[in-house]
């Protein structure tokens, strides 16, 4: 049995592709300047010793680091429920 969903029944769906790829791209470049940002902004705090900033910088970082593995996670989620899909 060869179940897999027909994207080509929706009206529209190679531009609802094309928007969800720009999104997808935006939010890692989002993502990459801000852990430049949030590293140098870490780096700069330390070495003058205003910890506070260092510490909001850090956790700009984390939260970075974070919204850029779960965009690449939620593709690789979505590609591997498709493969499932198909098979099941």
């Amino acid at each position: 049995m060869d179940v897999f969903p027909d994207f080509g029944a929706v009206g529209g769906a190679s531009e609802l592709k094309s928007i969800v790829g720009a999104l997808l791209t935006f939010v890692l470049i989002i993502a990459v300047l801000m852990m430049i940002i949030s590293g140098v902004t870490w780096a700069l705090a330390s070495a003058h010793g205003n910890f506070h900033t260092a510490t909001r910088a850090r956790l700009g970082l984390w939260v970075a680091c974070g919204a850029a593995a779960l965009a690449g996670a939620g593709v690789a989620w979505v590609n591997f429920l498709l493969d499932i899909g198909s098979t099941v």
